[in-house]
């Protein structure tokens, strides 16, 4: 039952939440990367399209700045330009879900523009004289007003995905992924099939090339120089399958899917110029000046010699997926999707890709143990760093199972949580031990720690272990699908256990005994990620944003304003900021914007900030830490050894007014004199302790 003084408290908090217009979520400039679906190009300007919007490039490609200010959740998978009788042109951009956005001002602002449309999702967006064309999921749409209006065109396309178009001279032509090519002679308004010779029906692009008609289908590459009468098969005895772009810049003819060839014969022959492109598959290529552009799930790659040798060109490009963060003093790691592991050692504000040595892009879990770094990959088991990210190399002996979706650590100890199961490393993951008494080897999704106790969550129980996962207790059976955990210490000295999953999201205070949803108001598809400290729990959804509580549940507030990709993957504390992984990137977000109202809460709170001598002192191998704290503030207990190296982080996050204690296990460490260090806010303490073992 919520008291008097806390329902005071939480009405004020929604008060002040309502009241403020300059808090805000800002996206880091990173981490670079993440699929390029389409391009176009006008004069020296390319678009691209994107996952998460649409970038611009004013120079063929080398740098990307944002272009859809104020837009939310835009996947892009067509563009097109139109330029209408006045000479004006307009920017077409066909998206997944949101149907079809225009620009006038060369992508400074858009808008939508749907009437008539009825279905949002716009795979393909084609151009003639007099009209506009979207293909979609169901059927084609015609515009004949700039795209002001939408009307269905009701002929044989009506129950084809068409996936692009082309035109020649004054005749369109629509490949579709489940009847091949048609064309019409009266700008869309009817169509014919033109399919003799095609051998593969599931065209997934078109270009008009020297007069001569190219197909890229599942199949390679056909070609018709009768206007679609007929096709032939120049694939080189299908060297390549899906073909997903054809592009030429006059002397040489390139095509892209599981790879990138080149034909320099008109399609005659092609060659293989993969050299330096790192993702695949290529969904998109376009001419920009001297450059060849190729659009990847990696971002784009450039390339200035006719496809000879490639190199990333994502400087801007901030649209990947980020799965996974973890800190380490001042760094900030994300794991992402597409483009394996980035390094902030500044709160986002420049990031570094830290790859080297790492065989797969898709991380899905990150952590650190000391002066270890782990990347849990899906496919090729967990990478090891000693050097922040700088090196990688392959930590598996033991692990196997090579899908490691989450990652935690107690101590020196890491734990993976795999497709089969968690698994153990007491050595830095020089080699791993499968813990799984007691546990399901289903899908351990989520990993959480509190003190030394462990939690692991698969597709359909949670369960606890008090031994290091020698042991595991099923706590509940009936929250299927849960995607993330977090664990606090309560005020009784118990622990808190957050549960989130596809419907809700659900607390337990008594190890599992018992269960409350805290989430029903919410109303979200999934909860995909928390971040709990003290009373504080942020939850991040898919396409709902962040929301707060303050009151562990209780209340709720939206924490989003500012965030233009509200599907959020993972979070992350560091120093005072909080930052969020999206599938657009890491966005971030001070924590005092969002939880000024605590306070001072307690009456009865030291008058200031102590750090006090450890006891015992000498110790072996364990000994207490204890300080006091007049306000609820942000605190770091950190030990370092005579050199002033940090040997352990004890404490690393908000803490409640009052007196606290910690405990240092030194076990792995040798006999000598170290220092522990309190910072809280302004505050800095330092004491000396001895190991003596």
């Amino acid at each position: 039952m919520m008291t008097y003084q806390q329902f005071l408290r939480s009405l004020a908090l929604v008060i002040s939440f309502a009241g403020s217009s300059l808090a805000q979520w800002t996206q880091t400039n990173g981490p670079y990367g993440g699929p390029v679906r389409c391009f176009a190009t006008s004069g020296s300007k390319v678009f691209a399209g994107t996952n998460s919007g649409i970038f611009l490039s004013t120079n063929n490609g080398a740098s990307w700045q944002k272009s859809n200010t104020g837009l939310k959740n835009i996947s892009v998978s067509s563009l097109a330009i139109y330029t209408d009788k006045t000479g004006h042109k307009h920017l077409f951009a066909g998206t997944q879900d949101n149907g079809i956005l225009l620009s006038t001002n060369n992508g400074m602002s858009w808008t939508l523009t749907n009437a008539g449309l009825t279905s949002y999702n716009v795979m393909s967006i084609g151009v003639s004289d007099t009209a506009l064309l979207a293909g979609t999921t169901l059927g084609l749409f015609r515009s004949t007003d700039n795209g002001a209006n939408w009307t269905r065109v009701r002929s044989e396309l009506t129950n084809n995905y068409v996936s692009c178009f082309v035109t020649k001279d004054t005749t369109l032509f629509a490949g579709t992924l489940l009847g091949g090519v048609f064309l019409s002679t009266n700008n869309g308004e009817g169509w014919t099939q033109v399919n003799n010779g095609l051998a593969n029906l599931k065209v997934y692009t078109l270009a008009n090339i020297n007069g001569n008609l190219f197909a890229g289908t599942g199949d390679g590459i056909f070609l018709s120089t009768n206007n679609g009468l007929n096709w032939t098969n120049v694939s080189n005895n299908s060297i390549f399958n899906d073909v997903l772009a054809i592009a030429d810049s006059g002397a040489n003819i390139f095509a892209a899917g599981n790879g990138i060839y080149r034909s320099t014969d008109n399609g005659s022959s092609w060659s293989l110029i993969n050299y330096g492109v790192k993702s695949y598959p290529a969904y998109a290529l376009t001419i920009s000046g001297k450059n060849l552009l190729a659009g990847t799930p990696g971002g784009v790659y450039r390339s200035s010699n006719s496809g000879i040798f490639w190199r990333e060109s994502n400087s801007g490009l901030a649209n990947t997926t980020v799965l996974s963060m973890a800190v380490s003093g001042d760094k900030l790691f994300a794991g992402t999707y597409d483009n394996g592991v980035f390094l902030s050692t500044d709160n986002g504000m420049t990031w570094a890709e830290s790859n080297n040595g790492l065989t797969i892009p898709i991380i899905w879990s990150v952590a650190v143990s000391d002066t270890f770094l782990f990347a849990g990959t899906y496919g090729t088991g967990v990478f090891r760093s000693t050097n922040n990210g700088g090196n990688w190399t392959a930590a598996n002996s033991g692990l196997s199972n090579p899908y490691v979706l989450s990652l935690a650590t107690i101590g020196t100890k890491v734990f993976a949580g795999t497709m089969r199961g968690v698994f153990l490393s007491t050595d830095h993951g020089t080699s791993w031990k499968w813990v799984n008494n007691g546990l399901s080897n289903s899908n351990v999704q989520a990993l959480a720690v509190s003190d030394s106790t462990l939690f692991a969550a698969n597709d359909g129980c949670v369960f606890m272990s008090t031994n290091y996962g020698t042991n595991w207790k099923t706590i509940d059976s009936s929250i299927y699908y849960v995607w993330s955990l977090a664990a606090t210490t309560n005020q009784k000295g118990g622990i808190n256990l957050y549960v989130g999953n596809a419907d809700d999201l659900f607390l337990s205070t008594n190890e599992g005994a018992s269960w409350t949803a805290i989430g029903t108001a919410l109303m979200n598809t999934s909860f995909r990620s928390l971040a709990a400290f003290d009373k504080n729990i942020f939850v991040g959804t898919s396409g709902n944003g962040v929301f707060l509580s303050t009151d562990r549940g209780i209340s709720w507030t939206v924490s989003d304003t500012g965030l233009a990709c509200t599907y959020v993957q993972s979070f992350a504390i560091s120093g005072n900021d909080l930052f969020a992984g999206t599938y657009s990137g890491v966005w971030t977000r001070p924590l005092t914007e969002m939880i000024t109202a605590v306070g001072k809460d307690s009456p009865h709170a030291p008058a200031r900030f102590s750090l006090f001598q450890n006891y015992p002192n000498p110790f072996n191998p364990s000994t207490v830490i204890s300080y006091q704290l007049p306000t609820n503030i942000f605190v770091t207990v950190k030990v370092f050894d005579v050199l002033g190296q940090e040997v352990k982080t004890l404490v690393n996050g908000w803490v409640e007014a009052g007196n606290h204690s910690v405990t240092f296990n030194a076990e792995n460490l040798s006999s000598g004199i170290y220092f522990y260090r309190l910072e809280a806010g302004t505050y800095r303490d330092t004491k000396k302790l001895l190991l003596l073992k």
